[in-house]
């Protein structure tokens, strides 16, 4: 595996504290998110590429893990174990070993130790567990609402996943096994989809609950009545009451959105009145309301 030099593609020095790295990021983030570069075919992949740097290094263990052992970091407690046998393995034939061994020569170190023969001529391999994949997923409110299935292809291969209803913007699952193949008979590695959901026209969503502003005319406004209102789980018809004011707020309790994997379960739709005040009014329409000025 070649060497990403995860400072390099957040564009900060090995020296950056955690707070550069997280502005780093996150400018980053927002140049390269795919949606606002539609026509850059390598969008995707530089996205990628800032979120598995930002991962690494905004972990302090897993930076340090990085920092120490270079592309090798994420089989360090390996190479400790291996520093261990061969210090114990050196100690007993009367030889001293350093312990200086630089990062860069871990994985001829490894190959030499544990690929050919050693122990009177008995070969033994490590097994190295394979990379985690990281990928991001996007999504629309509407598809969020429902458990369903959905493909996501990664490194060239489609992977069939279901999808929870009430998964959040920004919420991370895991798959197991579905990351890059192990080495000499290891595990796979696993595969990280963090779900990015796109804002509604009609509907904002915080946590369970859904925010929705709709007009209501003057005259069912002050007289009271009746309204269709169109949810995310289809139509419902609400009363309004008489001489409701601009602003006022009205709950539906149970009509926002699924909580995720609690079955059965739902937030609240909020409903927020704004009283549209009629326009082109007929000479007779203005007689009407100059009538009841007076009154």
């Amino acid at each position: 595996m070649d060497f990403v030099d995860y400072y390099k593609i957040l564009r900060v020095e090995k020296s950056a504290t955690p707070k550069d790295i997280k502005n780093a990021y996150r400018k980053l983030a927002r140049k390269f998110h795919p949606d606002l570069n539609p026509n850059d075919k390598d969008a995707k992949k530089n996205f990628q590429q800032i979120n598995e740097a930002n991962e690494v290094l905004s972990d302090p263990e897993k930076r340090k893990k990085y920092d120490e052992y270079g592309k090798d970091w994420q089989h360090a407690e390996e190479f400790e174990k291996a520093k261990q046998y061969q210090r114990q393995s050196s100690n007993s034939r009367g030889a001293r070993y350093s312990g200086t061994q630089s990062g860069s020569d871990f994985s001829d170190f490894f190959e030499s130790m544990f690929g050919g023969a050693a122990g009177g001529g008995r070969s033994r391999q490590m097994k190295y567990r394979g990379e985690d994949y990281n990928t991001e997923l996007h999504l629309e409110l509407i598809d969020a609402y429902t458990t369903h299935k959905q493909t996501v292809s990664v490194n060239g291969k489609n992977i069939r996943i279901t999808i929870p209803a009430g998964i959040e913007n920004g919420q991370t699952i895991k798959i197991s096994g579905h990351g890059s193949p192990g080495m000499n008979g290891g595990p796979n590695g696993d595969l990280y989809i963090t779900f990015s959901i796109a804002n509604h026209a009609r509907f904002k969503r915080l946590e369970n609950n859904l925010y929705a502003t709709v007009d209501l005319d003057l005259y069912t406004a002050v007289l009271g009545g009746e309204i269709t209102l169109d949810t995310l789980n289809g139509q419902v018809k609400l009363k309004v009451k008489p001489e409701t004011q601009n602003g006022s707020k009205v709950k539906l309790k149970g009509k926002g959105f699924p909580v995720y994997k609690n079955e059965g379960h739902f937030g609240d739709l909020l409903v927020t009145w704004t009283i549209k005040i009629p326009t082109n009014l007929t000479d007779k329409q203005k007689v009407l309301f100059a009538e009841l000025a007076k009154t």
